[in-house]
């Protein structure tokens, strides 16, 4: 609020107003539009922009947004033959004030607010705009002005603690607050006051009653120095301090309301932000820009955000104050009489704004014709008996609608920031400095040291070079001399050779006469014919003797093909006693439970007065019939023989085969024969059955023999090893029964419960066979698709804490979260229950936040958190949530109540 002298932005004349009615509009004579033709817009005042240089503030006119307060048990009583005095349009923001039954002055708002208006869309409306100016570096003011007892303080200093949608507008503008700063680099703090009587007093030190209001003679700025000024740093020592202040603040009972405020209360927030100004570009010298630029400049922005809940004007004869009541009732009116008498002078451009006439109007000097975002809320009841008070706070908020500010943003150079900055740089640039110069004396040392080394090297290679050359003419002088005495020896040699072999060419020499030769040559031909001759008798006697013995071998091979015949009979007589075993053990417990069931029947129908006295008897009959299939199978397993057994799955006939695949799927149920089964190559044969045969009541079964062989660890590589998942994987995409799939689902949900086979089960395709078999959409089977995801994502959990496993989910990276998330809220328990087990253990592991919170897993933890039926599942949802930094942030974005 400043003085008359009014800034002329420019010369085009008055502002308008950010909306307005046009004429042809207007249907009531008696309407009373916002901007009257004849008046002007209230600019600003010199003595808000006195310190600034540049005019470059950015127009806003002060916003009034009025709320109905709904009727109290009182009124209702009273008024109950009477119509409300107000009527409102919220669609097209106006309000009708009844002056009689057939008569209504028109008003227009920038917003209405009916008496369902929440909390929330109250302070959205109000106080948001404000709060995000703050933020951006304005000062700013909510303000409430009303009668008393029509909710102001409902509106602006609501705590919320039974109900979080009660909370006002202090609390929820904090919370916008501490959502946008940043606590590295940015400060709030807050001073809470109360004018009562004309005496400024501190509500969070009582002690401190009588502060002094001080003006910045150069910039007109407002402050109050001995105010206590706090630091917070979150929303919860905010509603401390505000808790506080309200047990301080005065209030009265009267006629019009039980809690009547007797003072004003005064929320101040100073926020501090540390920004980056824009960088400068430096011009050369014939004024073209050039490509250097400076550095930004750091900036420090100080906004204040200015919460102000006005005392209730009163009339005294319907207040029914009196003694000190009275005294305090007329401090009341005074003050807020010179607030209206400021926003008058401001509203009709008055030569004189009397903003000393009260201390309420020199604090909100700067809120009304000044430098701050302003937005007024007026609040006003139902009753008629309060026609009068409701048409005063009208006219009030009409003539505030005219007032307009010059919003300037209070920015200073940051020399502190820039200090540490530069001092910062030094010490690197000093650090690096020393570096280099280490280095570069590292570098030199070096050199002289490959220098010398190289120089020593040199000196040693020709040294080497020079003895070898010396020892080379020394070998090339003794191989010459060598050479000269081997030619002298030969030249001897050739000589004498020469002189002995014409001596003896007159001799002859030794050899053996033409006879021998003769006779050696005869004895060497008898002897070869003697050898043909025995050759031919034994060939004689060999194929004399092979005649006579393939007469026997015939008969051998008849009697061998006999015996062939006979054990290929043996065995088959061997499988169909087998088969006959079985069906007969089958039916003979069929005929029993069905022989119990109509004994029961016919007891209950027959006999009811025997049904006390049998009733132990039934029971031990019903748990024996409960056990019979499982004596059945262990007797066929006694009489029979493992072996046969699993010799049986490989038989060419199907009927022998499916009996047998189901005798082993039921031996497979108990654990304590899953060992010998697995020994005797049980697990091979099935997993062959899966490979080889495409009958689908085989490969079911052996699909749910070999689910429980998974069931134990040591099966579990086992079957990983011989490639099940692989054949499980197949088996998934060719199937359609919905047993079959389920019977899948089940082996590989015990194999995702393995930490060490995670990665090899994911590489083999056993996560995307999950995840296809939801295609069947069949509850049972999607329950064990659910608990293999539930297992598998368990596993992770437990290696993520363990620091065994790190980097995203797997399940993420093969797209199982939106199916996860899609049935999260699933109407079947199993379902339901698995999917909510694998969301929490997914969220343990921090990399996989924000994947979930993309993918709206978000909201289904803070679902399980809160509405979960288990409480131990209810508790690990509400545990991720409070240690995850990303969800917490998220929802605190979202603003998710928590």
């Amino acid at each position: 609020m400043a003085s008359r002298n009014v800034h002329r932005g420019s010369s085009s004349g008055n502002m308008k107003v950010d909306r307005s009615l046009p004429s042809s509009n207007l249907k009531s004579s008696s309407f009373k539009s916002r901007v009257h033709p004849g008046s002007t817009v209230r600019r600003s005042s010199p003595a808000s922009l006195a310190a600034a240089k540049d005019h470059d503030g950015v127009p806003g006119r002060v916003r009034v947004a009025v709320r109905l307060r709904p009727r109290n048990a009182e009124e209702m009583a009273a008024d109950a033959d009477f119509a409300d005095c107000v009527e409102l349009q919220p669609e097209l923001k106006r309000l009708k004030l009844r002056k009689n039954n057939w008569d209504l002055d028109t008003y227009e708002f920038d917003e209405v607010l009916t008496e369902y208006a929440s909390q929330k869309r109250v302070y959205e409306v109000v106080a948001k705009p404000v709060v995000e100016s703050v933020l951006d570096g304005y000062n700013g003011t909510v303000m409430a002005y009303g009668q008393t007892g029509t909710g102001k303080t409902f509106t602006l200093g609501r705590l919320g603690e039974e109900d979080t949608s009660d909370r006002g507008i202090m609390v929820r503008s904090m919370e916008d607050i501490f959502a946008d700063i940043s606590p590295e680099t940015d400060s709030v703090s807050v001073s809470y006051l109360q004018l009562y009587m004309e005496t400024l007093q501190d509500l969070l030190d009582p002690a401190n009653d009588n502060i002094p209001i001080v003006e910045d003679p150069k910039t007109g700025d407002v402050s109050v120095p001995g105010a206590t000024l706090v630091d917070i740093r979150d929303q919860q020592s905010l509603v401390e301090l505000l808790r506080i202040g309200e047990a301080h603040r005065i209030a009265a009972n009267t006629k019009l309301n039980t809690e009547s405020s007797r003072s004003h209360a005064i929320l101040m927030v100073h926020v501090k932000r540390s920004v980056m100004g824009r960088e400068d570009i430096i011009s050369s010298e014939n004024g073209d820009p050039s490509h250097l630029t400076k550095p930004f400049k750091p900036l420090l922005r100080k906004s204040k955000l200015i919460v102000v809940d006005l005392a209730g004007s009163e009339r005294i004869h319907k207040s029914g104050s009196e003694g000190h009541m009275l005294e305090e009732a007329k401090s009341i009116n005074l003050s807020l009489s010179a607030l209206g008498k400021c926003i008058n002078a401001l509203a009709e451009n008055s030569a004189h704004v009397p903003v000393r006439d009260s201390k309420l109007t020199r604090l909100l000097r700067d809120s009304f014709g000044g430098t701050a975002r302003t937005s007024l809320i007026v609040t006003i009841g139902p009753s008629p008996r309060h026609r009068g008070e409701t048409a005063s706070t009208i006219q009030f908020g009409q003539r505030a609608m005219k007032v307009e500010n010059m919003l300037k943003i209070k920015e200073e150079f940051d020399y502190k920031s820039l200090s540490r900055r530069l001092e910062l740089q030094l010490d690197k640039l000093i650090a690096e400095n020393e570096r280099q110069q280490k280095a570069f004396e590292d570098d030199v040392d070096r050199i002289n040291v490959e220098a010398q080394n190289r120089t020593a090297e040199v000196e040693r290679s020709f040294t080497d070079a020079l003895e070898k050359e010396r020892l080379k003419c020394q070998m090339d002088y003794m191989e010459s001399v060598k050479q000269l005495e081997e030619k002298l020896v030969l030249n001897q040699q050739k000589h004498d050779r020469d002189g002995f072999t014409d001596g003896a060419c007159n001799g002859q020499g030794p050899g053996l006469s033409v006879a021998d030769m003769k006779k050696l040559l005869e004895k060497e031909t008898n002897l070869r014919k003697a050898a043909e001759e025995e050759v031919k008798h034994l060939k004689s006697q060999l194929g004399q003797h092979s005649q006579s013995e393939a007469g026997g071998d015939t008969e051998v091979l008849k009697l061998r093909k006999i015996l062939e015949d006979e054990a290929h009979q043996k065995k088959k007589l061997e499988e169909e006693i087998i088969v006959l075993r079985s069906q007969l053990l089958q039916l003979t417990f069929e005929a029993d439970q069905m022989r119990r069931c109509l004994d029961r029947s016919g007891s209950g129908n027959a006999f009811t007065g025997l049904d006390s006295s049998m009733s132990p008897f039934r029971h031990s009959q019903f748990k024996e019939t409960g056990n019979g299939h499982k004596a059945s199978i262990a007797t066929l397993f006694e009489q029979v023989g493992l072996q046969k057994i699993l010799a049986l799955l490989e038989s060419e006939d199907a009927n022998v085969r499916i009996h047998a695949v189901k005798v082993v799927a039921n031996l497979a149920a108990e654990e304590a024969n899953q060992k010998k089964i697995v020994e005797s190559g049980g697990l091979t044969s099935l997993l062959m059955l899966l490979r080889s045969f495409e009958d689908e009541t085989v490969r079911r079964v052996a699909a749910g023999a070999i689910a429980n062989l998974a069931m134990n660890e040591a099966n579990q590589e086992l079957i990983m090893a011989e490639g099940g998942v692989s054949l499980l994987s197949i088996t998934a995409a060719d199937a359609d029964d919905p047993q079959t799939l389920r019977m899948v689902a089940g082996a590989i949900a015990n194999l995702c419960g393995n930490d060490k086979l995670q990665m090899k089960l994911r590489s083999e395709g056993g996560i995307k066979a999950l995840l296809g078999i939801v295609r069947c959409g069949h509850p049972d089977v999607l329950s064990q698709v659910a608990r293999g995801i539930a297992n598998f994502a368990k596993c992770e959990s437990r290696g993520s804490t363990q620091g065994i496993k790190s980097g995203r989910s797997l399940l993420i990276e093969d797209g199982a979260l939106p199916w996860i998330v899609q049935n999260a809220n699933n109407e079947a328990a199993p379902i339901r229950r698995h999917i909510e087990l694998a969301l929490c253990h997914l969220a343990q592991h921090e990399v996989n936040a924000k994947d979930m919170i993309s993918g709206g897993a978000l909201w289904e933890l803070v679902r399980i958190s809160r509405d979960c039926s288990r409480e131990d599942i209810r508790s690990l949802a509400y545990r991720t949530l409070n240690s995850s930094p990303t969800f917490r942030s998220e929802m605190r974005r979202l603003r998710i109540e928590y």
